[in-house]
């Protein structure tokens, strides 16, 4: 057994597809330090910047503090109960989603895993895109259901694979709303209509579209659907810099999934401190544009860095895609960057196909332009040599 482990390792080296753990040491919210070294992180998804943000700290500390509430919740919200702060949380998250009722998950993997195994079965017909995150994916695979899954954004192929199926049989729609490898933006509003014409559930995982477009909302605010899209879902891990996921949508489908939901019931519920920190972000989100504003000005300060650089870069959101290629060349990239101090993490497969590999660089909005001037500068100059 471990000479097959071996090989298998030694197959991923030969491929330039070894990954391994690094240690860092934050700084603050964009810098962090490894052997006496400073880097400037381009590839957290800490879009707000909010994980350094005194305000989230203080409300870690101060709303889920361990002198109130204890360092953890002890157990499962159905065995031992739920804090007032799930509650006030949950609540907040109904209102910020506009539905009727919302859940929290302990991650947006276990969100996406217990929802779709729980409203999917062996009679269920699910329609995914091809480049849906793994979470999905996974999810879709745990239901039992026959699993479409139609060419990215394809909305064409999904109304063929959609006419082929009775209008009575059970189907779910899920896609992405920003996905996580490109940055670009799902036609929720086209998948909206596809939905309601063949009788099918509606499914958005917002993991990286909250806090950064539907003016943070999330893709349904953004193609003003909000009310309309069946089940929403999201994660407290990125914009809003703690942990945790999420779903918003009717009382029917949250009291089930409170039912049904494995990855729900039998996990021990977050901390107190991490439902504080969430609380106090969503607030941030809610009242104080100006984090808003400096991640949209951001983002398209560094689009015309690059654009002007001859590298494309045209997606609205916080994610820049750089497509290399090879395994080999993507990680030549990479190391320029690390040896410049950037980090921008080789992409490679299984996460992207074979042939895409990628640099994936990520702006916040607390980067400053002498920070995005530097990596664009630093990124053009490891292209130009890749080049050569």
């Amino acid at each position: 057994m471990y000479e097959f482990f071996k090989e298998q390792l030694d197959s991923k080296v030969k491929n330039h597809n070894l990954r391994t753990l690094k240690e860092y040491c934050p700084i603050d919210a964009v810098r962090v330090k490894r052997d006496d070294k400073e880097y400037l992180m381009m590839a957290s998804n800490n879009y707000l910047g909010l994980t350094f943000d005194p305000r989230v700290i203080e409300g870690g500390a101060v709303k889920g503090g361990a002198q109130q509430y204890g360092t953890g919740s002890g157990g499962s919200r159905l065995v031992s109960g739920t804090f007032p702060l799930f509650t006030e949380l949950e609540n907040a998250l109904t209102k910020f989603k506009n539905t009727e009722k919302a859940l929290v998950f302990n991650t947006g993997y276990m969100a996406n895993v217990g929802t779709i195994s729980a409203i999917a079965d062996k009679n269920t017909i699910i329609f995914s895109d091809a480049l849906n995150h793994a979470s999905i994916i996974d999810g879709c695979r745990l239901s039992r259901g026959t699993v479409k899954a139609y060419s990215h954004c394809d909305v064409d192929e999904l109304k063929y694979l959609l006419k082929q199926v009775n209008r009575n049989t059970r189907k779910l729609i899920v896609t992405d709303g920003v996905f996580s490898m490109d940055g670009d933006i799902a036609p929720l509003d086209k998948l909206y209509e596809l939905s309601r014409d063949y009788n099918a559930l509606l499914m958005v995982d917002d993991a990286h579209a909250t806090g950064t477009i539907g003016n943070g909302h999330g893709t349904a605010a953004y193609f003003n659907l909000e009310k309309e899209i069946d089940i929403q879902l999201g994660t407290l891990s990125k914009s809003l810099g703690s942990v945790g996921g999420y779903v918003a949508a009717n009382s029917t489908i949250i009291d089930y999934l409170v039912n049904t939901s494995r990855s729900f019931i039998f996990s021990t519920a977050l901390s107190p401190a991490d439902i504080g920190a969430s609380l106090t972000a969503l607030q941030i989100l809610e009242t104080d544009a100006t984090v808003l504003g400096r991640l949209q000005a951001n983002v398209n300060y560094m689009a015309d860095q690059l654009l002007s650089m001859g590298i494309d870069a045209t997606n609205e959101t916080p994610i820049f895609p750089i497509l290399i290629g090879s395994n080999e060349d993507t990680l030549a990239v990479s190391d320029y960057l690390y040896e410049a101090g950037i980090i921008g993490t080789a992409i490679r497969p299984p996460t992207v196909p074979i042939g895409e590999s990628r640099i994936r660089l990520t702006v916040t909005a607390a980067h400053d332009k002498e920070q995005i001037n530097y990596v664009c500068q630093s990124l053009h100059k490891a292209m130009k040599q890749l080049d050569s």
